[in-house]
């Protein structure tokens, strides 16, 4: 037993503050709180996000769902777009007088159309001469409109698995960064380069390519990317070396910035910055592709008023991107874990143009302020405060101090830690209560009156028999996923005052999380009206797959049966939207210092996310993978018709999908169902007229017949396009 006061005592004090300083300094330099530090700096991220001004410097033009519908019913176009129609938008940017324009798109292959001369000539808006030519290829018409201009950005994307090319392509058309001082790594193992056309015409090229976090998130985008030996800029740098940027860009290892020009802003010795996540890229206020289409016709007819003005372009930075259900990249990102692509280029154009890039805080910052918050506490809890009511309180307003600090560190522009700090101060509280036992006697009743306040009584008993569970992690398990959507949601949120949606989203959540939870499931996150879950974690469950899916289809019957409840009480019916896969994942305590919640990362979870978004595309509700399917029949009948077998936007091999049906169901609709096996069989044979046959009649009554039926018309016409599998959609 020490003797308060002596000597020992504060020799063992010494010792224990070395020695937890030294533990929570370690982990942080293994990187043990990486994962959960990055949520942390997530939450942060989403606090401050739409509060953040954007820039009024960029404009986002968007290719999206009402765009394709408007040009299939008034130009009879199909998807992908003529390449013309690219032209005359960079054609109004010229008109307007814009900075820049960056595709978002990388146009790899040739377009499927061609233009007569004259009609190349007419969406030029200009005369055909007397001497007819031959025929311009469609991709002419948007590469003529792009040396025009002379600010057009083109993308590039470097990739080790759908890379064709290994080596840059001489005849490209583009400046390139000359990079001093950094430490960046070749990334030559293959690239997607536009076609030679585009890559003649374009004022620069852009590289589209990010690497994720370890956990999967994107916080950062490089300035530049090395491909064989050439330093590529971004789509964002891009855009400002066409509106005339140096080329010259240096690093400076002691400063940690990056000097361009007269920029000077933080960044890694790999060229990645840390971007300051502004929000949704609505807020930039994007403009469909369709009226900007209809305003360049205007204008060029010489209408007053076009639907856009070219003022509404004029000195603007505009970026182009798909954002049509399944067409553009889902990124998981600190705003969302379905976040556009584009966005992120976006936001680093912003954080440039605004000057309000986060800095990391260096390394000797970061351990001493894991040092106040280890030695001092210990020093404090040992010798001036032992009552624990006290040290309770004392902790407790730490805790708040150091998250206030990482809270307004942020809003300035710096990510401080705060889950090592914090470790340290709960080590250091911990270390101090088994400290005060020892000497005192009283450990176990103190450390149950200090942690009772805030920790449950199971989790305290766990914590003394095994305090390591203060440390987090995760580890990789199977298990069936969950991400749901309602349909119109925006459009619902509209009519209803915020008091109203509330209320609503109270009902809709709580009916569908009671029908998860009662089937063993976890809730994992709610975001909006989206509810995502899981099965077979943190509790194993090994019919996980058929609890999903059961569950899946109980939540639609009972939200079928209870229509009239919502049509009562808010005017309107209501519908939702269900994607279900099971697979490998990562799974555990990746939630906040304060509590620990398991979530879930990886592949598995992102098709999930992707079939619940194809469900609009088939005019299902309800859709699962083979794999979630084939693990739940091992459990029990569900029936289930196969839907398609097709790649889904970010997968590079094919998914069979099906549709959950409950017993009465198929047997109501076996005939239909029948009779689209054998369609569906005959389509993916490419007997697309035989297909059509069988499909026109039951397309009256079936959503996805009639999903089918428009693609067997598309292949008629376009058989060189039919590659053996259904494409959800392409970058």
């Amino acid at each position: 037993m020490i003797k308060s006061g002596g000597v020992k005592k504060l020799a063992a004090i010494a010792a224990l503050c070395t020695l937890i300083f030294a533990v929570a300094a370690g982990l942080y330099g293994a990187g043990v709180f990486d994962q959960i530090e990055n949520k942390s700096y997530d939450h942060r991220v989403r606090l401050f996000a739409d509060s953040e001004r954007v820039s009024d410097d960029i404009v986002v033009i968007v290719l999206d769902d009402p765009s394709i519908a408007w040009a299939k019913e008034q130009l009879g176009w199909g998807f992908p777009w003529q390449r013309s129609a690219f032209g005359e938008i960079v054609d109004y940017m010229q008109i307007a007088g814009a900075r820049a324009i960056a595709f978002d798109v990388v146009f790899s292959e040739p377009s499927v159309y061609t233009l007569s001369y004259e009609s190349f000539l007419h969406e030029l808006g200009k005369t055909a001469p007397t001497v007819k030519l031959d025929l311009v290829a469609d991709d002419e018409a948007f590469a003529a409109a792009s040396r025009n201009f002379g600010r057009v950005v083109q993308a590039l994307f470097v990739s080790s698995q759908t890379g064709a090319v290994n080596r840059w392509l001489e005849d490209t058309n583009a400046p390139l960064f000359t990079p001093r001082g950094f430490t960046v790594i070749d990334e030559s193992e293959g690239a997607l380069f536009p076609i030679s056309a585009l890559r003649q015409s374009e004022g620069a090229i852009g590289s589209v390519s990010v690497r994720p976090d370890s956990d999967g998130f994107f916080r950062r985008a490089p300035l530049f990317t090395m491909f064989d030996h050439r330093a590529v800029p971004g789509l964002a740098t891009a855009a400002l070396l066409v509106d005339g940027a140096e080329n010259a860009i240096e690093y400076d290892a002691k400063s940690r910035e990056v000097n361009w020009g007269d920029r000077t802003f933080s960044a890694g010795a790999d060229s990645s910055v840390l971007l300051r996540f502004k929000g949704s890229i609505d807020r930039y206020i994007p403009y469909s592709a369709a009226a900007v289409l209809r305003s360049v016709r205007a204008y060029k007819n010489g209408e007053s008023e076009p639907e856009l003005l070219p003022e509404d372009f004029a000195g603007k930075y505009v970026f182009f991107g798909y954002y049509a259900a399944g067409l553009f990249d889902i990124c998981a990102t600190p705003i969302s874990s379905v976040y556009p692509g584009m966005g992120i280029h976006i936001t680093m154009l912003d954080n440039i143009l605004s000057d309000d890039f986060i800095r990391k805080t260096p390394a000797w910052f970061d351990y001493l302020l894991i040092a106040l918050t280890t030695i001092p506490i210990v020093i404090l809890l040992t010798i001036f405060i032992t009552r624990a009511t006290l040290s309770l309180l004392t902790i407790a307003t730490l805790f708040v101090v150091i998250a206030a600090l990482a809270y307004y560190g942020y809003e300035l522009g710096w990510w401080l830690p705060m889950v090592a700090p914090m470790f340290g101060l709960a080590n250091a509280f911990i270390a101090a209560l088994i400290f005060n036992f020892i000497s005192e006697g009283s450990q176990k009743r103190f450390i149950k009156a200090a942690f009772g306040q805030y920790l449950s009584p199971t989790v305290i008993e766990r914590l003394l028999l095994d305090p390591t569970l203060l440390s987090l992690g995760g580890e990789r398990r199977e298990i069936s996923i969950f991400f749901s959507d309602i349909q119109g949601f925006t459009t619902i949120s509209e009519k209803l005052d915020p008091s109203r949606l509330s209320e609503f989203l109270n009902d809709y959540l709580s009916m569908m999380s009671d029908i998860i939870l009662d089937s063993g499931g976890t809730i994992d996150k709610y975001e909006g009206d989206a509810i995502i879950a899981f099965w077979n974690a943190p509790l194993a469950t090994e019919d996980h797959a058929f609890r999903a899916i059961t569950a899946a289809l109980t939540c639609q019957q009972t939200l079928a049966a209870r229509q009239e409840f919502f049509r009562e009480k808010y005017g309107f019916l209501l519908l939702t939207r269900i994607g279900l896969n099971t697979g490998y994942a990562v799974v555990g305590n990746m939630g906040s210092s304060k509590r620990f919640d398991y979530t879930m990362l990886g592949d598995s979870v992102n098709l999930a996310a992707r079939l619940e978004g194809l469900n609009k595309q088939f005019g299902t509700y309800l859709m699962c993978s083979q794999a979630a399917l084939a693990q739940a029949r091992r459990f029990g009948e569900i029936n289930a018709r196969k839907l398609a077998l097709g790649a889904v936007v970010g997968k590079k091999e094919a998914v069979t999908v099906y549709e959950p049906m409950t017993a009465e169901a198929f047997a109501a609709g076996a005939a239909v169902v029948a009779q689209f096996d054998t369609a569906r069989e005959l389509f993916y044979k490419g007997d697309f007229g035989a297909a059509l046959a069988i499909f026109e009649p039951l397309s009256a009554h079936d959503q996805p017949s009639a999903h089918y039926r428009d693609q067997a018309q598309f292949f008629l016409r376009n058989s060189n396009d039919w590659k053996g599998v259904w494409i959800a959609g392409s970058k």
